[in-house]
């Protein structure tokens, strides 16, 4: 089952709490920016996250996964790899 459209695992978010977010697959727009390319991106495409994308894993998507400022590794895109094989 997946969590989110770009591989953030939302169970183990420590906003998810503070600021009673419920998710991306569910809300319509984020709490931390006016939007997000990558869930307007999955979403124009009708499929439920990034690991189901033809494109998969994108330059937008990449650049996201490694993004120093939130100290992500790439554990997304593995992330999302697993998701689109299950």
């Amino acid at each position: 089952m997946f969590e989110s459209r770009c591989g953030l695992k939302c169970s183990e978010c420590q906003y998810k709490d503070i600021m009673k977010c419920t998710g991306c697959t569910t809300i319509k727009k984020p709490y931390w920016a006016k939007s997000c390319p990558i869930k307007n991106c999955v979403e124009g495409k009708k499929i439920d996250h990034c690991g189901k994308c033809d494109r998969f894993p994108c330059k937008q998507l990449h650049e996201f996964a490694y993004d120093p400022a939130t100290d992500s590794e790439g554990t997304r895109i593995e992330t999302l790899t697993d998701w689109a094989n299950s």
